[in-house]
């Protein structure tokens, strides 16, 4: 069993990225983590991602019939008007373009992760797991927080800042040890803010 892990860690491919590109540099990141955070026990939460895709169904459906309806633009006239606001639909496009945009800015924010409690844990909730990294800058934050703040067990975040550069190399291969010590780290502080309350 020890030689089969050995073979496997010396046959993974390390994650590299673009140092150029800022998009890049965050969605190796965000990937890392939610490996990282998982890994730890806590599954992930997909129903945000499920509401998202379903609203965007609709979206998508609503926007194939005004697009393939049998008439040319001037006879469908009404027909387009009414996908984007009027009689049939009565606004149920511009509603659900709205409610997604609503999902995105209140709830999601700059999250990368929902999760849900681990099993056989005291805590009720998950966790959201949130990043930055602004544009022009080499600073990334990672917070960790409970994803139900309002409930008995939720816990303050937590969260570090540290420069992108301390975790890739020159070549722009990521330094997985070091990145995984720090997000193991940060879950681990959270755990104990979590235990300290109790």
């Amino acid at each position: 069993m020890q030689e089969k892990k050995e073979e496997m860690a010396s046959t993974k491919t390390p994650k590299k990225t673009n140092l150029l590109d800022h998009n890049s540099i965050k969605h190796l990141l965000d990937e890392s983590v939610t490996e990282i955070v998982t890994s730890k026990g806590f599954p992930e939460d997909n129903r945000m991602s499920n509401i998202r895709l379903l609203i965007g169904v609709v979206i998508i459906v609503i926007a194939l019939f005004a697009q393939f309806y049998n008439k040319k633009f001037p006879e469908n006239r009404n027909f387009l008007l009414g996908c984007i606001g009027l009689y049939p639909f009565r606004g149920v496009y511009v509603v659900f373009n709205g409610l997604l945009q609503l999902i995105i800015y209140m709830k999601e924010k700059n999250a990368i992760l929902f999760t849900y409690a681990p099993s056989g844990s005291f805590n009720s909730t998950g966790l959201i797991v949130t990043s930055k990294l602004p544009r022009f800058s080499d600073m990334y934050t990672l917070i960790i927080a409970s994803a139900d703040p309002q409930s008995i067990s939720a816990k303050a975040p937590v969260e570090f800042t540290k420069s992108v550069t301390q975790w890739f190399t020159k070549d722009g291969v990521l330094v997985e040890g070091l990145f995984w010590k720090d997000v193991e780290g940060l879950i681990n502080e959270y755990a104990k803010e979590t235990k300290k309350s109790k």
